[in-house]
Protein backbone atom coordinates (compact mmCIF):
# COMPACT_ATOMS: atom_id res chain seq x y z
CA UNK A 1 0.00 0.00 0.00
CA UNK A 2 1.38 3.39 -0.97
CA UNK A 3 1.38 6.09 1.70
CA UNK A 4 0.33 9.68 1.01
CA UNK A 5 3.06 11.59 -0.84
CA UNK A 6 3.70 15.30 -0.36
CA UNK A 7 2.61 15.98 -3.93
CA UNK A 8 0.12 13.35 -5.15
CA UNK A 9 0.13 12.26 -8.78
CA UNK A 10 -2.59 14.03 -10.73
CA UNK A 11 -2.93 11.84 -13.84
CA UNK A 12 -4.37 8.32 -14.05
CA UNK A 13 -4.58 5.92 -17.00
CA UNK A 14 -6.60 2.69 -16.79
CA UNK A 15 -6.35 0.03 -19.50
CA UNK A 16 -9.37 -2.08 -20.41
CA UNK A 17 -7.95 -4.89 -22.56
CA UNK A 18 -11.15 -6.32 -24.03
CA UNK A 19 -12.40 -6.01 -27.60
CA UNK A 20 -15.23 -7.62 -29.50
CA UNK A 21 -12.81 -8.15 -32.38
CA UNK A 22 -9.09 -7.46 -32.94
CA UNK A 23 -8.63 -4.86 -35.69
CA UNK A 24 -6.28 -5.57 -38.58
CA UNK A 25 -3.82 -2.81 -37.61
CA UNK A 26 -3.90 -3.05 -33.82
CA UNK A 27 -0.74 -3.86 -31.86
CA UNK A 28 -2.06 -2.79 -28.45
CA UNK A 29 -2.65 -5.49 -25.88
CA UNK A 30 -6.27 -6.55 -26.21
CA UNK A 31 -8.25 -9.76 -26.25
CA UNK A 32 -11.72 -11.20 -26.59
CA UNK A 33 -12.98 -12.52 -23.28
CA UNK A 34 -16.11 -13.84 -21.63
CA UNK A 35 -17.99 -12.44 -18.67
CA UNK A 36 -16.10 -14.38 -15.99
CA UNK A 37 -12.70 -13.08 -17.12
CA UNK A 38 -13.97 -9.52 -17.38
CA UNK A 39 -15.52 -9.71 -13.90
CA UNK A 40 -12.23 -11.02 -12.53
CA UNK A 41 -10.37 -8.19 -14.27
CA UNK A 42 -12.72 -5.57 -12.81
CA UNK A 43 -12.14 -6.91 -9.29
CA UNK A 44 -8.37 -6.85 -9.87
CA UNK A 45 -8.47 -3.31 -11.24
CA UNK A 46 -10.32 -2.18 -8.12
CA UNK A 47 -7.60 -3.79 -5.99
CA UNK A 48 -4.88 -2.01 -7.98
CA UNK A 49 -6.65 1.32 -7.58
CA UNK A 50 -6.75 0.77 -3.84
CA UNK A 51 -2.99 0.12 -3.73
CA UNK A 52 -2.14 3.51 -5.27
CA UNK A 53 -5.12 5.63 -4.22
CA UNK A 54 -3.33 7.47 -1.40
CA UNK A 55 -0.80 8.81 -3.91
CA UNK A 56 -3.45 10.01 -6.35
CA UNK A 57 -5.52 13.16 -6.70
CA UNK A 58 -6.53 12.91 -10.35
CA UNK A 59 -6.99 16.04 -12.42
CA UNK A 60 -7.15 13.82 -15.52
CA UNK A 61 -8.41 10.24 -15.85
CA UNK A 62 -8.29 8.25 -19.08
CA UNK A 63 -9.88 4.82 -19.65
CA UNK A 64 -8.25 3.40 -22.78
CA UNK A 65 -8.12 0.05 -24.47
CA UNK A 66 -9.12 -2.18 -25.93
CA UNK A 67 -12.72 -1.06 -25.76
CA UNK A 68 -13.69 0.36 -22.36
CA UNK A 69 -17.28 0.84 -23.52
CA UNK A 70 -17.51 -2.95 -23.88
CA UNK A 71 -17.92 -3.22 -20.10
CA UNK A 72 -21.55 -3.65 -19.06
CA UNK A 73 -23.47 -1.39 -16.70
CA UNK A 74 -22.84 -3.52 -13.62
CA UNK A 75 -19.10 -3.63 -14.27
CA UNK A 76 -18.95 0.14 -14.77
CA UNK A 77 -20.91 0.67 -11.57
CA UNK A 78 -18.43 -1.50 -9.68
CA UNK A 79 -15.45 0.52 -11.00
CA UNK A 80 -17.05 3.91 -10.48
CA UNK A 81 -18.25 3.13 -6.95
CA UNK A 82 -14.72 1.97 -6.09
CA UNK A 83 -13.32 5.24 -7.43
CA UNK A 84 -15.77 7.11 -5.22
CA UNK A 85 -14.74 5.00 -2.23
CA UNK A 86 -11.04 5.73 -2.85
CA UNK A 87 -11.67 9.45 -3.36
CA UNK A 88 -10.63 9.34 -7.04
CA UNK A 89 -13.63 11.15 -8.50
CA UNK A 90 -13.83 14.81 -9.46
CA UNK A 91 -11.22 14.93 -12.23
CA UNK A 92 -11.34 18.08 -14.33
CA UNK A 93 -11.04 15.90 -17.43
CA UNK A 94 -12.27 12.30 -17.42
CA UNK A 95 -12.10 10.46 -20.73
CA UNK A 96 -13.50 7.08 -21.71
CA UNK A 97 -12.73 5.54 -25.10
CA UNK A 98 -15.79 4.15 -26.88
CA UNK A 99 -16.46 2.07 -29.94
CA UNK A 100 -19.57 3.27 -31.80
CA UNK A 101 -20.93 -0.28 -31.68
CA UNK A 102 -20.97 -0.37 -27.87
CA UNK A 103 -22.57 2.96 -26.94
CA UNK A 104 -26.04 2.69 -25.40
CA UNK A 105 -28.24 5.41 -23.88
CA UNK A 106 -28.13 3.75 -20.43
CA UNK A 107 -24.34 3.44 -20.46
CA UNK A 108 -23.86 7.00 -21.69
CA UNK A 109 -26.15 8.38 -18.97
CA UNK A 110 -24.42 6.35 -16.25
CA UNK A 111 -20.94 7.52 -17.25
CA UNK A 112 -22.03 11.15 -17.46
CA UNK A 113 -23.90 11.01 -14.14
CA UNK A 114 -20.81 9.73 -12.31
CA UNK A 115 -18.45 12.37 -13.64
CA UNK A 116 -17.12 11.23 -17.01
CA UNK A 117 -17.03 14.41 -19.09
CA UNK A 118 -15.09 13.49 -22.23
CA UNK A 119 -15.60 10.67 -24.75
CA UNK A 120 -13.07 9.56 -27.34
CA UNK A 121 -14.87 7.64 -30.07
CA UNK A 122 -12.89 5.31 -32.34
CA UNK A 123 -14.45 6.13 -35.71
CA UNK A 124 -11.34 5.54 -37.91
CA UNK A 125 -13.33 5.98 -41.14
CA UNK A 126 -16.78 6.83 -42.42
CA UNK A 127 -16.30 4.74 -45.55
CA UNK A 128 -17.93 1.34 -45.04
CA UNK A 129 -15.47 -0.49 -47.29
CA UNK A 130 -12.53 0.87 -45.30
CA UNK A 131 -14.21 -0.01 -42.01
CA UNK A 132 -14.51 -3.57 -43.24
CA UNK A 133 -10.92 -3.44 -44.48
CA UNK A 134 -9.70 -2.41 -41.05
CA UNK A 135 -11.75 -5.07 -39.27
CA UNK A 136 -13.91 -2.58 -37.37
CA UNK A 137 -17.08 -3.99 -35.81
CA UNK A 138 -19.12 -0.81 -36.25
CA UNK A 139 -20.85 0.58 -39.31
CA UNK A 140 -20.84 4.20 -40.48
CA UNK A 141 -24.47 4.49 -39.39
CA UNK A 142 -23.50 3.54 -35.83
CA UNK A 143 -21.11 6.51 -35.67
CA UNK A 144 -23.90 9.03 -36.24
CA UNK A 145 -26.28 7.19 -33.90
CA UNK A 146 -23.72 6.94 -31.10
CA UNK A 147 -22.71 10.59 -31.44
CA UNK A 148 -26.35 11.58 -31.04
CA UNK A 149 -26.72 9.32 -27.97
CA UNK A 150 -23.67 10.93 -26.35
CA UNK A 151 -24.94 14.46 -27.00
CA UNK A 152 -28.34 13.61 -25.54
CA UNK A 153 -26.63 12.18 -22.45
CA UNK A 154 -24.98 15.57 -21.89
CA UNK A 155 -21.49 15.10 -23.30
CA UNK A 156 -20.18 18.39 -24.66
CA UNK A 157 -16.57 17.26 -25.12
CA UNK A 158 -16.23 14.50 -27.70
CA UNK A 159 -13.17 13.42 -29.65
CA UNK A 160 -13.32 11.55 -32.94
CA UNK A 161 -10.43 9.25 -33.88
CA UNK A 162 -9.73 8.96 -37.62
CA UNK A 163 -7.09 7.16 -39.67
CA UNK A 164 -5.51 8.11 -42.98
CA UNK A 165 -3.21 6.45 -45.52
CA UNK A 166 -5.26 3.28 -45.08
CA UNK A 167 -4.66 0.77 -47.90
CA UNK A 168 -7.29 1.46 -50.56
CA UNK A 169 -8.10 4.95 -49.21
CA UNK A 170 -8.08 7.63 -51.90
CA UNK A 171 -7.81 11.37 -51.37
CA UNK A 172 -11.46 11.68 -52.38
CA UNK A 173 -12.52 9.19 -49.69
CA UNK A 174 -10.35 10.97 -47.10
CA UNK A 175 -11.88 14.35 -47.92
CA UNK A 176 -15.37 12.91 -47.70
CA UNK A 177 -14.62 11.38 -44.29
CA UNK A 178 -13.22 14.68 -43.01
CA UNK A 179 -16.25 16.57 -44.29
CA UNK A 180 -18.74 14.20 -42.65
CA UNK A 181 -16.80 13.84 -39.40
CA UNK A 182 -16.31 17.55 -38.83
CA UNK A 183 -19.91 18.27 -39.73
CA UNK A 184 -20.82 16.45 -36.51
CA UNK A 185 -19.27 19.34 -34.61
CA UNK A 186 -17.07 17.42 -32.18
CA UNK A 187 -14.79 19.40 -29.90
CA UNK A 188 -11.65 17.42 -30.70
CA UNK A 189 -10.16 15.47 -33.58
CA UNK A 190 -7.34 12.91 -33.49
CA UNK A 191 -6.05 11.71 -36.87
CA UNK A 192 -3.38 9.04 -37.17
CA UNK A 193 -1.52 7.69 -40.15
CA UNK A 194 -1.68 3.91 -40.36
CA UNK A 195 1.36 2.29 -38.77
CA UNK A 196 2.33 -1.19 -39.88
CA UNK A 197 3.17 -2.95 -36.63
CA UNK A 198 4.71 -6.41 -36.65
CA UNK A 199 2.42 -9.26 -35.59
CA UNK A 200 -0.65 -7.58 -37.10
CA UNK A 201 -2.61 -8.85 -40.12
CA UNK A 202 -2.07 -5.54 -41.93
CA UNK A 203 1.72 -5.88 -41.60
CA UNK A 204 1.56 -9.45 -42.91
CA UNK A 205 -0.44 -8.27 -45.92
CA UNK A 206 2.13 -5.56 -46.62
CA UNK A 207 4.97 -8.08 -46.39
CA UNK A 208 3.11 -10.39 -48.74
CA UNK A 209 2.93 -7.66 -51.36
CA UNK A 210 -0.86 -7.30 -51.26
CA UNK A 211 -0.47 -3.52 -51.36
CA UNK A 212 2.22 -0.81 -51.41
CA UNK A 213 2.74 2.17 -49.12
CA UNK A 214 2.27 5.46 -50.95
CA UNK A 215 4.30 7.98 -48.93
CA UNK A 216 3.51 10.84 -51.31
CA UNK A 217 -0.23 10.28 -50.89
CA UNK A 218 0.16 9.97 -47.11
CA UNK A 219 1.95 13.35 -46.97
CA UNK A 220 -0.75 14.91 -49.14
CA UNK A 221 -3.46 13.52 -46.85
CA UNK A 222 -1.71 14.97 -43.82
CA UNK A 223 -1.48 18.39 -45.47
CA UNK A 224 -5.15 18.16 -46.40
CA UNK A 225 -6.01 17.32 -42.81
CA UNK A 226 -4.18 20.35 -41.42
CA UNK A 227 -5.78 22.76 -43.90
CA UNK A 228 -9.23 21.24 -43.58
CA UNK A 229 -9.24 21.24 -39.78
CA UNK A 230 -8.02 24.84 -39.62
CA UNK A 231 -10.73 25.98 -42.03
CA UNK A 232 -13.36 24.41 -39.71
CA UNK A 233 -12.10 26.14 -36.58
CA UNK A 234 -9.85 23.46 -35.11
CA UNK A 235 -6.41 24.42 -33.79
CA UNK A 236 -3.63 21.91 -34.24
CA UNK A 237 -1.65 21.59 -31.02
CA UNK A 238 0.13 18.27 -31.60
CA UNK A 239 1.10 16.18 -34.61
CA UNK A 240 -2.19 14.31 -34.79
CA UNK A 241 -4.46 16.34 -32.51
CA UNK A 242 -6.79 19.27 -33.17
CA UNK A 243 -9.11 21.00 -30.73
CA UNK A 244 -11.66 23.78 -30.51
CA UNK A 245 -10.66 26.99 -28.79
CA UNK A 246 -13.44 29.31 -27.72
CA UNK A 247 -11.73 32.43 -26.39
CA UNK A 248 -10.60 33.89 -29.71
CA UNK A 249 -6.82 34.23 -29.84
CA UNK A 250 -4.68 31.20 -30.60
CA UNK A 251 -2.92 29.60 -27.62
CA UNK A 252 -0.41 26.80 -27.14
CA UNK A 253 -3.03 24.51 -25.56
CA UNK A 254 -6.58 25.17 -26.84
CA UNK A 255 -9.60 24.93 -24.55
CA UNK A 256 -10.63 21.44 -25.64
CA UNK A 257 -7.17 19.92 -25.93
CA UNK A 258 -6.75 16.54 -24.23
CA UNK A 259 -5.13 17.61 -20.94
CA UNK A 260 -4.28 14.01 -20.10
CA UNK A 261 -2.12 13.65 -23.21
CA UNK A 262 -0.56 17.07 -22.72
CA UNK A 263 0.69 15.78 -19.36
CA UNK A 264 2.44 12.92 -21.19
CA UNK A 265 4.07 15.23 -23.70
CA UNK A 266 5.21 17.64 -21.01
CA UNK A 267 6.92 14.98 -18.92
CA UNK A 268 4.39 14.76 -16.10
CA UNK A 269 3.95 11.81 -13.75
CA UNK A 270 1.04 9.40 -14.22
CA UNK A 271 -0.11 6.07 -12.89
CA UNK A 272 -0.97 3.33 -15.39
CA UNK A 273 -3.31 0.61 -14.14
CA UNK A 274 -4.59 -2.54 -15.84
CA UNK A 275 -2.93 -5.24 -17.99
CA UNK A 276 -0.03 -3.86 -20.11
CA UNK A 277 -0.51 -0.33 -18.76
CA UNK A 278 2.60 1.85 -18.58
CA UNK A 279 3.16 4.43 -15.89
CA UNK A 280 5.80 6.96 -14.92
CA UNK A 281 5.83 8.27 -11.36
CA UNK A 282 8.59 10.65 -10.23
CA UNK A 283 10.98 9.38 -12.88
CA UNK A 284 10.33 5.65 -12.32
CA UNK A 285 8.79 3.97 -15.34
CA UNK A 286 6.72 0.80 -14.98
CA UNK A 287 4.78 -1.57 -17.18
CA UNK A 288 2.23 -4.12 -16.03
CA UNK A 289 2.12 -7.66 -17.37
CA UNK A 290 0.46 -7.94 -20.78
CA UNK A 291 -1.54 -10.94 -19.65
CA UNK A 292 -4.96 -10.50 -18.07
CA UNK A 293 -4.92 -13.75 -16.09
CA UNK A 294 -1.43 -13.11 -14.71
CA UNK A 295 -2.46 -9.54 -13.94
CA UNK A 296 -5.46 -10.79 -11.96
CA UNK A 297 -3.41 -13.43 -10.13
CA UNK A 298 -0.87 -10.86 -8.95
CA UNK A 299 -3.54 -8.47 -7.67
CA UNK A 300 -5.38 -11.31 -5.97
CA UNK A 301 -2.16 -11.90 -4.00
CA UNK A 302 -2.27 -8.28 -2.87
CA UNK A 303 0.52 -6.88 -5.04
CA UNK A 304 0.69 -4.83 -8.22
CA UNK A 305 1.22 -6.77 -11.45
CA UNK A 306 4.36 -4.91 -12.54
CA UNK A 307 6.47 -6.76 -15.12
CA UNK A 308 9.37 -4.29 -15.04
CA UNK A 309 10.38 -0.91 -13.74
CA UNK A 310 13.33 1.33 -14.42
CA UNK A 311 14.65 4.73 -13.49
CA UNK A 312 16.57 6.49 -16.24
CA UNK A 313 19.56 8.67 -15.37
CA UNK A 314 18.50 12.33 -15.30
CA UNK A 315 19.96 13.34 -18.66
CA UNK A 316 18.46 10.35 -20.46
CA UNK A 317 15.09 11.10 -18.89
CA UNK A 318 15.39 14.73 -19.98
CA UNK A 319 16.15 13.62 -23.56
CA UNK A 320 13.06 11.45 -23.59
CA UNK A 321 11.00 14.36 -22.24
CA UNK A 322 12.41 16.61 -24.97
CA UNK A 323 11.46 14.12 -27.66
CA UNK A 324 7.87 13.73 -26.45
CA UNK A 325 7.35 17.44 -25.96
CA UNK A 326 8.46 18.28 -29.48
CA UNK A 327 5.35 16.50 -30.74
CA UNK A 328 3.46 19.64 -29.75
CA UNK A 329 3.24 22.54 -32.19
CA UNK A 330 4.51 24.89 -29.51
CA UNK A 331 7.67 22.82 -29.08
CA UNK A 332 9.59 23.34 -25.86
CA UNK A 333 9.83 26.78 -24.23
CA UNK A 334 13.37 26.78 -22.79
CA UNK A 335 12.31 27.98 -19.34
CA UNK A 336 9.57 25.37 -19.06
CA UNK A 337 11.90 22.57 -20.16
CA UNK A 338 14.46 23.57 -17.55
CA UNK A 339 11.84 23.70 -14.81
CA UNK A 340 10.57 20.25 -15.84
CA UNK A 341 13.90 18.45 -16.29
CA UNK A 342 16.62 20.52 -14.64
CA UNK A 343 18.52 20.75 -17.94
CA UNK A 344 18.95 23.50 -20.51
CA UNK A 345 17.86 22.38 -23.97
CA UNK A 346 20.20 24.95 -25.54
CA UNK A 347 23.26 23.50 -23.83
CA UNK A 348 22.63 19.76 -23.86
CA UNK A 349 21.10 19.46 -27.34
CA UNK A 350 22.42 22.45 -29.28
CA UNK A 351 24.04 20.23 -31.96
CA UNK A 352 20.86 18.22 -32.47
CA UNK A 353 18.68 21.32 -32.68
CA UNK A 354 21.00 22.92 -35.23
CA UNK A 355 20.91 19.75 -37.36
CA UNK A 356 17.13 19.92 -37.43
CA UNK A 357 17.19 23.62 -38.31
CA UNK A 358 19.58 22.95 -41.20
CA UNK A 359 17.32 20.16 -42.45
CA UNK A 360 14.28 22.46 -42.38
CA UNK A 361 12.66 20.37 -39.66
CA UNK A 362 13.36 22.67 -36.70
CA UNK A 363 12.89 26.30 -35.77
CA UNK A 364 15.11 27.88 -33.11
CA UNK A 365 13.40 30.92 -31.60
CA UNK A 366 14.38 33.30 -28.82
CA UNK A 367 12.34 31.55 -26.15
CA UNK A 368 11.85 28.03 -27.52
CA UNK A 369 12.67 25.27 -29.99
CA UNK A 370 9.91 23.72 -32.07
CA UNK A 371 9.52 21.55 -35.12
CA UNK A 372 8.38 23.03 -38.40
CA UNK A 373 5.43 21.62 -40.29
CA UNK A 374 7.67 19.18 -42.26
CA UNK A 375 9.43 18.36 -39.00
CA UNK A 376 6.16 17.50 -37.28
CA UNK A 377 5.29 15.20 -40.17
CA UNK A 378 8.45 13.21 -39.38
CA UNK A 379 8.63 13.88 -35.64
CA UNK A 380 9.60 10.31 -34.78
CA UNK A 381 12.76 10.62 -36.86
CA UNK A 382 13.49 14.03 -35.31
CA UNK A 383 12.97 12.61 -31.82
CA UNK A 384 15.67 9.98 -32.35
CA UNK A 385 18.30 12.72 -32.17
CA UNK A 386 17.32 13.34 -28.54
CA UNK A 387 17.19 9.65 -27.58
CA UNK A 388 20.79 8.60 -28.19
CA UNK A 389 21.89 5.96 -25.66
CA UNK A 390 23.47 7.54 -22.60
CA UNK A 391 25.30 5.29 -20.13
CA UNK A 392 24.32 5.30 -16.46
CA UNK A 393 27.66 6.92 -15.59
CA UNK A 394 27.30 9.75 -18.11
CA UNK A 395 28.07 13.21 -16.76
CA UNK A 396 25.37 15.87 -16.64
CA UNK A 397 26.76 17.61 -19.74
CA UNK A 398 28.28 16.48 -23.00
Amino acid sequence: MITRATQPVTSLYLHVPFCAHKCEYCAFYSESAGGDTINRYVAALVREMELVALDLRPDTVFFGGGTPSLLNLRQWEQILKAMERFDLLGALEWTVECNPATVSPDKARLLRALGVNRISMGVQSLDQKLLDRLGRVHSRAMVFKSFDILRKAGFDNINLDLMFAVPGQTMEVWRRTLTEALALGSEHLSCYEVIYEEDTPLFAQLQAGEFDVDEELACAMYDELIEFAASRGYQQYEIANFARHFSGTSVEVPDRACRHNVNYWRGGSFYGLGPSAAGCVRGVRTRNWSNTILYCEELEKGRRAIEWSEQLPPLARAGETAAFGLRMNAGWPFDQFQRTTGFDLRQEWSIEMNRLVEAGWGCLETDRFRLTRPGLRFADAAAELFLLPIPITAPATR
